[in-house]
């Protein structure tokens, strides 16, 4: 029997946009948006994705746990299932709230799997863009249906094009970051959505972005489509990427080359 996965899984993702998530796009009231933490926000999108979300993979794996952003928010002792066993959804409802609830795009819907405490499935999808990428450990990354191999990519480091999350990061190392910004092609300043970032990795918009903040569902996805690609996620010293981690910084880049060549540009002494 053929393994339906990643496209039972994206089925989901897009019927959830579809039903909950698009329609409310531009037509949230004051009443339809809260803050769940200082600086932080959340939707009804948020809430009513996620629970669709959540249904349909317990309906598709049943027995296996489902870790949501916004259910995290309320318990913050889901977190324990990325280290255990089984299988373990991750799930980022409406990545890019902020966007959202202000009317801009991008915004995306993503969701790991894990099994045994490993990322074996990935799934992003930007829905007004009708894009959605997809990634099976061992099996590559697939971009609407395309296969994606980035680990060519190689441009010169003057020709580098990516993106800096600098807000959080701290004094010394944003001041590294931005003056580093002049030793490759261009810095952008990044989309308040890590799910299009990835995407946008994977289309060769840019070959890296740098990010401090990594909650497990902003990166678990788009970390294992870059990989699986021939890419690269790695801390910033350098070791691999971890969902479960509670490590701050975070360098995705479409091959090797370039992780060494923005990491020398923007975070070296």
């Amino acid at each position: 029997m053929a393994d339906t996965l990643l496209d039972d899984v994206g089925t989901l993702l897009r019927e959830t946009a579809d039903q909950v998530v698009v329609p409310l796009f531009r037509k949230l009231d004051a009443a339809d948006v809260a803050e769940k933490a200082p600086g932080e926000i959340v939707t009804v999108a948020d809430r009513r994705a996620e629970e669709l979300i959540s249904a349909g993979l317990r309906r598709l794996r049943p027995g296996s746990v489902v870790v949501g952003e916004e259910a995290v928010a309320e318990d913050q002792g889901l977190l324990r299932h990325l280290r255990g066993g089984g299988e373990v959804w991750l799930v980022d409802p409406v990545d890019g709230t902020s966007n959202f609830a202000a009317g801009r795009r991008p915004f995306a819907l993503m969701i790991a799997l894990l099994t045994e405490g490993e990322t074996v499935a990935a799934w992003v999808l930007d829905p007004l863009a009708d894009t959605l990428a997809t990634a099976r450990l061992g099996l590559g990354t697939y971009l609407d249906g395309r296969l994606v191999q980035n680990g060519g990519t190689d441009p010169a480091p003057s020709a580098l094009r990516g993106m800096a999350v600098t807000r959080f990061l701290p004094p010394a190392a944003r001041d590294r970051v931005q003056a580093g910004g002049s030793r490759i092609g261009e810095l952008l300043p990044g989309q308040h959505c890590a799910g299009r970032e990835y995407l946008d990795i994977l289309t060769g918009e840019q070959q890296f972005a740098l990010f401090w903040r990594t909650l497990p569902w902003d990166h678990a996805p788009g970390a294992l489509l870059v990989r699986a690609a021939g890419g690269v996620a790695r801390r910033f010293d350098g070791s691999e990427y971890h969902p479960a981690d509670d490590g701050r910084g975070l360098l995705v880049a479409a091959n090797e080359r370039v992780w060494d060549e923005a990491r020398e540009a923007l975070l070296a002494d």
